[in-house]
């Protein structure tokens, strides 16, 4: 059995600069895993909620609660258990929480331990996290989803919807799936560039020209 042994949180900085929870998970063969939780911009109604500390300190956004959530109640629960059951482990994590949207001990603190114990897992087993997750036959990589234009809260522009993606349909490879995305995307930019707009990127690393609506931000993706 994959045992856990050890849980520590701490708090780091995401790639906006804000605080989010790092969690380091150690198995009792010595293993160990590492992950920290992602944040977007904006959050829906009926999502798992994030933990944080409110105040004037990081701008409300810190991550002490769930950080003594971590370091407490949840490390005295998972110790002990069996790492390699991770749907068991993630059951435990929800009933541990006991609320709907996982708000009492923060969908940051138990989304940070479920992930460094796969990672845990992994390292346990000598395998890549993908491999470990797909599973020894696993062998096709998804189809890249890839976010060209940024809108809503993810960009400062009057085009509400926050993401306009493409998807590379119909290739045969990888590799030509990422060409085609691309390929796409720098011929939105010179399309752009030739209107006069700007090519700015926004939250998500999508271009967000200040286009009139969300039609036009469709029509230049068509056009590009």
């Amino acid at each position: 059995m994959s045992q856990i042994e050890h849980v520590h949180a701490r708090q780091i900085l995401d790639s906006r600069g804000n605080p989010t929870v790092e969690v380091e998970l150690s198995l009792r063969s010595g293993a160990w895993g590492r992950a920290a939780v992602p944040s977007g911009a904006s959050t829906g109604g009926s999502e798992a909620a994030e933990l944080r500390d409110g105040g004037s300190d990081w701008l409300g956004k810190g991550v002490r609660k769930a950080i003594e959530n971590v370091n407490g109640e949840i490390a005295t629960a998972v110790r002990g258990h069996d790492a390699a059951s991770q749907a068991a482990l993630d059951r435990m994590l929800i009933t541990l929480d006991g609320t709907p949207d996982k708000s009492r001990l923060g969908a940051n603190a138990l989304l940070a331990v479920s992930l460094a114990a796969a990672h845990a897992v992994a390292g346990e087993e000598r395998l890549p996290l993908w491999r470990y997750l797909g599973g020894e036959t696993a062998h096709i990589l998804p189809v890249p989803m890839m976010n060209v234009l940024n809108g809503g809260a993810h960009a400062d522009n009057r085009v509400d919807f926050q993401e306009f993606m493409i998807v590379p349909v119909g290739a045969q490879t990888f590799v030509d799936a990422l060409r085609m995305g691309s390929e796409v995307f720098h011929h939105l930019k010179r399309t752009l560039h030739d209107r006069g707009l700007s090519t700015a990127v926004g939250d998500e690393g999508g271009f967000a020209p200040d286009l009139d609506s969300n039609e036009a931000a469709l029509d230049a993706l068509m056009e590009g």
